[in-house]
């Protein structure tokens, strides 16, 4: 059994190790500027729902893009709110010169809001280019530019974008973004090498000759999350050599964190909820095999404390789990720009075990509610 053990460790240790290689092999993006034509074209689509306090800010982020304003269109589309999310984005069109459309959907019930709320909007873009974000995040004056420089040089049909959080004021929102951070560098170096398993709908571009070609939502829809990943899926299967990763940190998104523990525990709930449903083999692997590590760190952290971390193999294993854990950890965020977190890996690398088990069993449940709907 301690065999096993040992070898369930090393083999963790490879993989974050190779992650380190994986991440350090991605190229920065673009390579070297490119001339954008005057007839390009992208659409920036805007699912909001109930967002009156941060759309305005995002839009203003919109309005200092370094692109130039006949390059791209804004797309809000206000999926029902209830605040003034419509009234604020009207008032935004009418001070400022940019082309701005607001879509104000029907209260219907559907199986994914979001889903519905993107394909609206598609109807009325224009875009050769797709790009997604959400109405509570902020981007960089030079977002887009970089999304069309890296469309153009790269000819990507996919571009996944790195995503952080802002105004941490306190360990669990710095903890979030630690632990979102794995996330998105996990994600970048599977992507990169091939094996695409996860992305981020907030910072999200796709050529939309290539979304017509897979059919778009066409089979996910029926699912309540899932615009993002699902998708890249979908897209990867059709063009497995046109997807890649956006590595450049003028491109990073920055959302906000979940303010509660009941609204990051519906976050996540609804985050799990896609690998609760997701039938792709490597995936369903990687899964269960970071459910198995940490159920086993848990273990193994007990039984040390047990022995009041005096026995060398005990901490032997927590080592070869930890330090190329840390290694990795502090690889993504320095890119994000949160070096001054990265000493908080060690406190989150504590929580993490809890955290994985807890919410890997809570997301079996079949229903959950977000914005105020019940989905499942």
């Amino acid at each position: 059994m301690m065999y096993a053990v040992w070898f369930i460790f090393l083999l963790y240790a490879f993989a974050c190790l190779w992650l380190c290689v994986q991440w350090l092999r991605i190229p920065q993006r673009p390579s070297e500027r490119v001339t954008i034509p005057t007839q390009f074209k992208l659409s920036v689509i805007i699912p909001v729902r109930n967002e009156e306090k941060s759309i305005g800010v995002l839009l203003n982020d919109l309005l200092r893009q370094t692109l130039a304003k006949h390059s791209f269109e804004v797309i809000v589309v206000n999926d029902v709110s209830t605040d003034a999310t419509e009234g604020v984005v009207n008032d935004f069109k009418r001070s400022h010169a940019i082309d701005i459309q607001l879509i104000s959907l029907e209260d219907i019930v559907v199986n994914s809001p979001k889903k519905r709320a993107i394909t609206e909007g598609l109807k009325i873009a224009v875009g050769q280019l797709i790009v997604t974000t959400d109405g509570d995040c902020r981007v960089g004056e030079k977002w887009l530019e970089i999304i069309a420089q890296t469309y153009l040089q790269t000819k990507a049909k996919f571009i996944s974008g790195p995503v952080t959080f802002f105004d941490e004021r306190n360990s669990f929102d710095i903890f979030q973004t630690v632990e979102f951070a794995s996330l998105i560098g996990t994600g970048a170096c599977l992507l990169e090498a091939k094996h695409p398993t996860m992305c981020n709908g907030a910072n999200l571009a796709y050529e939309r000759a290539a979304f017509d070609e897979v059919g778009g939502y066409a089979g996910i829809d029926s699912i309540a999350s899932g615009d993002d990943e699902f998708l890249l899926q979908k897209m990867h299967h059709r063009y497995p050599e046109n997807i890649c990763f956006l590595k450049n940190k003028d491109a990073v998104v920055r959302t906000q964190t979940q303010e509660n523990w009941r609204a990051f525990y519906r976050q996540r709930i609804r985050w799990a909820g896609k690998w609760a449903v997701n039938r792709r083999i490597a995936t369903m692997l990687v899964a269960v095999f970071v459910f198995i590590v940490n159920a086993l760190t848990i273990a193994v952290l007990v039984k040390a404390l047990g022995e009041g971390m005096k026995e060398v193999r005990f901490n032997t294993i927590l080592m070869i789990k930890y330090l190329p854990e840390f290694l990795f950890l502090s690889l993504i965020i320095s890119f994000l720009n949160k070096s001054k977190f990265v000493w908080y890996i060690p406190f989150v690398q504590l929580c993490y075990p809890v955290y994985v088990l807890f919410f890997g069993l809570a997301a079996q449940q079949k229903e959950y509610e977000w914005k105020g709907r019940k989905l499942r």
